[in-house]
C-alpha cells in the first residue's frame, strides 16, 4: 500500500483545519496562547533586540500604540513586520514554551499571523485555527529528529519554527493542500538559528528569522513559487541534514500535540531550564531558609540545561537570562524573579551576587537530556535544605491562574500602554473567538 509522503500529509491537514474541529480546550490555551505572547511582544519592544528591531524600522517604542508595535497598522511588507515583531516577542524569553517541538511555539506563530491580520480581515477564529495549524505542522516536522537536533546545537524554536510560521501563514492565507506543502517545502531551505547565539541579542532574533521566512514562504506559495516535493523527508532533506530520524518516525498529525501536551506559559523571564529550579529555590526561602547564612547551594539538572545555561558569572541581562547560578541566586534573595531582575543594572546586585558566588550548578548525566526538573540543595549555618522540583510553574496540566496570567500582561503590556488601553487590549485578545475583526478590534476602531 502506498503512503502518503510527509509532506503532503501535513499540506492536506493543514489546508482542511477549520476552527471546528478544536476542542474547547484547544480554542483556550490557544487564546491563552495569544494573550500571553502580545503581552511579551509589548514589553519586549522596549529592551534589548527588541527595541533595536523596533528602532530599525523607524518605531519609536515608547511613543507608539498597540496596534503598531504588534504590526497591525504597519507601513512595511508582512515578512518585515513578522522579523521585527518576532523578535520583540522572543527579547526577553519570557514566551511560552511547547515541549512537543523542544521550543517557545507562540514566537513563531503569532507575529507571522497579527502581521497577515489586516490584509487577510482575519477573525478571532481565523487566528486560533491558523495558529492551530501551525503548531501541530511544526510539532509533526519536530518529533523526527527531537531531542536530538536540539542537542547537536541547533536553536529548535528557530529551525522547527520556519515550519509552523509557514504553515501558520498559508492556513490564515486560505491556501490549498498542493499550496501548503509547497510552502512548506519552501521553507525546509530556510531554518537556521545555533544555541551558541543563547544569551546574545541573536538569540531571539532567531524567532524573527522564522516568522519572516514562514510568511515569505507562504506568499511565495501562493504566487505559484515551486519547491522539491520531499524537501523536508527526502535524502539530504531537512531531516536528513539535520537530525538522526527521517519519514520513518513521522507521525501524521492529529492534535495530540496541542490537546495531550500543550503549551507552557512562563513565569518567569528567563531560559526555562532554570525555572524549576528557581521555583524550589524560592520554596526553601518560604520553609526558612535565610539567604545572609547561605554557606553553599548546589543545582542539580539535564545536560539540555547544561547545554543552554552557559553563562556562570554574566555580565549582562541577556547573560543573565541563560545562568542557572544568578537566576538561582535572585530567587534566594529577591522577593520575586521578575523583568527587573535580568536588566543591566540588576546583574551586581551585592546580595545576589555574593550567593551566586556559592552555587554550583551539577548536569545529572542520568537525567533526560531534556529534562526540566532539578533539585536544590543549600547548606547553611543552621543546617541543610533540599527540595526536588519535577516541573516548572505554569505547565499545560498545572497553568498559570487567569489571574496569574492577568497580572503578567499587565505587568508587560503596561511598560509601554495607558492602563486604560492595557485593559481593553486584554478584553479583547482574552474573548478572542468572537472578534469579528481582530486588526479593527485591537486599534480600537468603532
Amino acid at each position: 500500500m502506498e503512503t502518503t509522503p510527509p509532506e503532503a500529509s501535513l499540506g492536506n491537514f493543514v489546508a482542511e483545519l477549520t476552527y471546528d474541529d478544536l476542542s474547547g480546550e484547544s480554542i483556550e490555551t490557544i487564546t491563552r496562547a495569544f494573550v500571553d505572547t502580545v503581552g511579551v511582544m509589548l514589553a519586549g519592544s522596549t529592551e534589548g533586540a527588541g527595541r533595536k528591531a523596533t528602532e530599525s524600522s523607524g518605531i519609536e517604542p515608547t511613543a507608539a500604540d498597540a496596534a503598531t508595535l504588534l504590526g497591525i497598522d504597519a507601513d512595511a511588507p508582512p515578512d518585515s513586520v513578522a522579523l521585527r515583531t518576532g523578535t520583540a516577542s522572543h527579547a526577553l524569553d519570557y514566551d511560552d514554551l511547547a515541549w512537543a517541538m523542544s521550543g517557545h511555539p507562540s514566537v513563531t506563530l503569532v507575529p507571522a499571523l497579527l502581521a497577515l491580520a489586516e490584509e487577510t480581515g482575519a477573525s478571532g477564529r481565523d487566528l486560533v485555527a491558523a495558529y492551530a495549524a501551525g503548531f501541530e505542522a511544526e510539532c509533526a516536522v519536530a518529533d523526527p529528529v527531537s531531542p536530538d537536533h536540539y542537542e547537536a546545537g541547533w536553536h529548535a524554536t528557530a529551525t522547527f519554527g520556519t515550519f509552523g510560521a509557514a504553515a501558520a501563514a498559508a492556513h490564515l492565507l486560505g491556501l490549498d493542500e498542493v499550496e501548503v506543502s509547497q510552502a512548506l517545502n519552501i521553507a525546509a531551505s530556510m531554518p537556521s538559528g545555533l544555541k551558541r547565539n543563547f544569551g546574545s541579542m541573536t538569540k531571539p532574533l532567531h524567532a524573527g528569522l522564522c516568522s519572516r521566512s514562514g510568511v515569505t514562504a507562504a506568499r511565495l506559495a501562493a504566487d505559484g513559487f515551486t519547491a522539491d516535493a520531499a524537501a523536508i523527508s527526502g535524502e539530504r532533506g531537512f531531516w536528513d541534514l539535520y537530525g538522526e530520524g527521517g519519514p520513518e518516525q513521522f507521525a501524521e498529525p492529529d492534535y495530540e500535540a496541542l490537546q495531550e501536551r500543550g503549551i507552557h506559559i512562563k513565569a518567569y523571564p528567563c531560559c526555562y531550564f532554570t525555572h524549576a529550579a528557581i521555583a524550589a529555590a524560592q520554596a526553601l526561602v518560604e520553609e526558612g531558609v535565610d539567604p545572609e547564612t547561605i554557606e553553599q547551594v548546589t543545582v542539580t539538572a539535564s545536560a539540555g540545561a547544561g547545554d543552554a545555561l552557559h553563562h556562570a558569572d554574566p555580565d549582562t541581562g541577556l547573560e543573565a537570562k541563560f545562568s542557572m547560578q544568578y537566576a538561582v541566586a535572585s530567587a534566594l534573595v529577591r522577593e520575586r524573579v521578575s523583568l527587573s531582575t535580568f536588566r543591566d543594572d540588576a546583574i551586581e546586585n551585592p546580595a545576589v551576587q555574593a550567593v551566586r558566588e556559592r552555587v554550583e550548578f551539577v548536569v545529572d548525566e542520568d537525567m533526560a537530556y531534556d529534562s526540566h526538573e532539578a533539585s536544590v540543595h543549600i547548606v547553611t549555618e543552621d543546617g541543610t535544605y533540599e527540595r526536588h522540583q519535577e516541573n516548572p510553574p505554569g505547565t499545560h496540566d498545572d497553568p498559570l491562574t487567569d489571574d496569574e496570567l492577568r497580572a503578567k500582561f499587565e505587568e508587560c503590556a503596561g511598560t509601554v500602554l495607558s492602563e486604560t488601553d492595557v485593559d481593553r487590549l486584554y478584553d479583547v485578545l482574552s474573548t478572542l473567538p468572537v472578534q469579528e475583526d481582530v486588526a479593527s478590534a485591537v486599534r480600537g476602531d468603532h
